[in-house]
């Protein structure tokens, strides 16, 4: 009996994405900071009873939850990368994660309005000292966090046509980026939370504390808004409107030969990085499916491409040929 292994031969990996080990490093770094002091955010506001304190230490925690998320996915990614299992990469794990993230997001942000809408209502003292030194200490650890976070999540990408390089901008690691981002609306929060505590210890507007836990928590929604978007459309392979489509079809127009695209189909598996299925329909006898993987070779960003070119018959009936 023939076993499996002489019935499927894979002629290249599977591993679209080389992942980013700097930012897996510097986003473990960030965690251990960020659970760090969004312990001593959430108890010091608890303790010295500040809401904009309480609300920056949840959003502090929301963003710990998305730095260890994509931790985790940094590492599954590269430990299952040569599973064949993943027929197409393990890319996608980090953009679950992202994903995962950005629900667990905005459950947080339900929290912390509520509790700030209760402490707005139902006002009480507020330790102003103590709740404005502790965020500053966390305005500084999301400093710190940014400037880990700072490099590699921007890769400038191009094709090559006729002595052309075609740019489609930046391609971004997406789990570094959503957490470069949160780490800045982070401080955004406590800035927020610093100017209210100074607001009330200096004019007696108490107000302010509850308020900005309000804001804090509407921008945790943003973010978790924006980042369910992206990570849900890359998911769902909602790529159809990529310019990539347009540029395919493009290149197929002006090859010479006649054909029709009968089907296509676009998805992302890397940063980006496409694999594209096209169906073609043409009577052009020199027209073969390794040559419109060469013509659709000047586009980088495709790099797994299956081609299918069906033929009319004597009988007028179509046939097909297919490639990998």
């Amino acid at each position: 009996m023939t076993s499996s292994a002489h019935i499927f031969h894979y002629e290249h990996s599977h591993a679209f994405d080389e992942g980013n080990p700097l930012a897996e490093k510097n986003t473990r770094w960030a965690v251990l900071l960020t659970a760090s002091m969004m312990i001593i955010e959430i108890m010091g506001g608890w303790w010295f009873n500040s809401m904009a304190l309480l609300a920056d230490g949840w959003h502090m925690s929301s963003h710990a939850l998305a730095l260890g998320l994509s931790v985790l996915a940094y590492g599954a990614a590269r430990k299952f990368a040569q599973d064949r299992r993943f027929s197409l990469g393990t890319w996608k794990i980090e953009i679950l994660a992202g994903y995962t993230s950005a629900v667990l997001l905005a459950l947080i942000a339900v929290l912390m309005l509520f509790q700030s809408a209760e402490r707005l209502l139902n006002p009480s003292p507020i330790h102003y000292d103590e709740a404005i030194s502790i965020g500053a200490v966390g305005l500084l650890v999301n400093l710190l966090c940014a400037w880990l976070l700072r490099g590699g999540h921007h890769h400038d990408h191009g094709h090559h046509h006729d002595g052309h390089t075609h740019s489609h901008g930046e391609h971004q690691d997406l789990n570094l980026r959503s957490a470069y981002i949160h780490v800045m609306a982070d401080a955004a929060t406590s800035v927020l939370a610093i100017i209210a505590l100074f607001a009330g210890k200096l004019w007696g507007a108490s107000w302010l504390d509850p308020l900005m836990g309000i804001a804090g928590a509407i921008m945790v929604a943003l973010w978790s808004y924006s980042l369910m978007r992206d990570t849900g459309k890359i998911l769902l392979d909602a790529e159809m409107d990529t310019p990539v489509v347009e540029e395919i079809k493009e290149v197929l127009a002006q090859s010479g030969s006649t054909m029709t695209i009968t089907d296509l189909h676009l998805g992302q598996i890397g940063k980006g990085k496409f694999h594209c299925v096209i169906a073609l329909r043409s009577t052009d006898p020199l027209l073969t499916a390794q040559r419109v993987r060469q013509l659709l070779s000047i586009h980088r960003e495709l790099v797994h491409i299956t081609v299918e070119i069906n033929r009319p018959s004597l009988s007028g009936l179509y046939f097909s040929s297919k490639t990998n």
